[in-house]
């Protein structure tokens, strides 16, 4: 055990080329994939939280249901898209970065818009009637509630980040965990353990909590400057 850490801290004080590469292509798909889910989660949380139309109940409960996706399934589902043979196999996208991302921004985007739902419909509680005073449509009342309450979404983008950073299901099964190509920090600590490298499995899982700890720092901060500032 003793041999094992030093070997993990060496690697990280070296900054070991696979360790690096490894995070950097982490890092790189699920901040894209949280991007996505954030630009297509939040105006639908949003919309969904002001607007009144026949199975809005419905729509919401799905939303809700969708924050619990199973990740093999999305992966299983996106594999049958985009394998040679599915609706989308001529793009070539399977066994690649971009088939990972897609699939980390399906489980992504559902999170957010629930999430995101539930903050503007609590902004729509104090301003709501105001907006609808001045006639404001359903998709302007929901742009001026994002914007009210940009700091409170915050929440929502960590919480995808979260799932999608640490996601191994979906990214395994679409990516095929190929060295130096679709590796990320979940499926190598994963294949390490097995392989018994454990201070390249150790590393990894160091830089991962590394990472989101410094990610909800940096949201703590974020929002503690937005309460100083604007109350």
């Amino acid at each position: 055990m003793t041999d094992t850490l030093h070997e993990t801290f060496a690697r990280l004080w070296t900054l070991d080329r696979d360790v690096v590469a490894i995070a950097w292509l982490s890092l790189r798909v699920s901040l894209t994939a949280v991007g996505i889910g954030l630009l297509l989660g939040i105006p639908l949380g949003a919309l969904v939280a002001v607007a009144r139309f026949p199975g809005r109940d419905g729509l919401v409960a799905l939303l809700n249901a969708f924050m619990g996706l199973p990740p093999v399934i999305v992966g299983l589902v996106l594999y049958l898209v985009l394998s040679r043979s599915g609706p989308l196999g001529g793009f070539g996208l399977l066994f690649t970065p971009g088939a990972m991302v897609a699939a980390q921004a399906v489980l992504a985007t559902p999170l957010v818009a629930a999430l995101s739902r539930q903050v503007v419909a609590d902004a729509e509680a104090h301003l709501g009637e105001q907006l609808r005073s001045l006639r404001l449509s359903a998709p302007r009342r929901a742009l001026v509630l994002i914007y009210d309450a940009r700091f409170s979404l915050v929440t929502a983008a960590l919480a995808a980040f979260g799932r999608a950073i640490s996601e191994i299901g979906a990214v395994l099964v679409v990516g095929g965990n190929i060295d130096g190509h679709t590796r990320t920090m979940t499926t190598a600590i994963s294949l390490e353990t097995q392989k018994g490298d454990l201070s390249l499995a150790l590393a990894l899982g160091v830089v991962l909590m590394g990472l989101v700890i410094t990610v909800n720092a940096a949201a703590a901060l974020l929002r503690g400057h937005a309460a100083r500032a604007y109350g």
